[in-house]
């Protein structure tokens, strides 16, 4: 039988849901170019901290580490679909005139085309507003090699 976490855990869990969780879905699917895949993602980063009841002392640099080891072994196993299925969007539609959909689509399109690590740094920096040596040090990548990925 399983051993149900503590209400505390819970609640941690839970917090950390409602502040990081928005932000470490958009950072998996921009790594995973597969909107379920990183819904798995997430969920398994999650589910880790309510197991193992670990003690976070840097909540959102462990999160985004978390979520970017898992969304890598997944990458390696091979877990991720590569064709896109209906209207899946990997960026966020912005409402503001002046954008085509066909534009949109083709910018959708060039993005899922990139290699993971390409589409972490431009994640990183165009959509979350990160410096390349911030990236550097989260990726643990010179700073040279993050600057030619963007």
């Amino acid at each position: 039988m399983l051993e149900r976490p503590p209400d505390d855990q819970r609640s941690l869990v839970g917090r950390l849901y409602d502040c990081y969780g928005a932000s470490l879905y958009r950072y998996a699917v921009l790594l995973l170019a597969d909107p379920v895949a990183a819904e798995d993602a997430v969920q398994q980063v999650f589910a880790a901290i309510l197991r193992t009841g670990v003690c976070l002392d840097s909540e959102a640099h462990y999160l985004r580490r978390a979520v970017r080891n898992e969304c890598y072994s997944m990458l390696r196993r091979g877990r991720v679909r590569r064709e896109v299925i209906g209207g899946e969007a990997l960026i966020e539609p912005v409402i503001a005139g002046g954008v085509e959909p066909a534009e949109r689509m083709a910018l959708e399109r060039a993005i899922r085309d990139l290699p993971p690590e390409q589409r972490e740094v431009l994640h990183l920096h165009a959509f979350e507003g990160w410096t390349f040596q911030e990236i550097a040090d989260a990726s643990e990548a010179p700073v040279n090699t993050v600057a030619a990925r963007y």
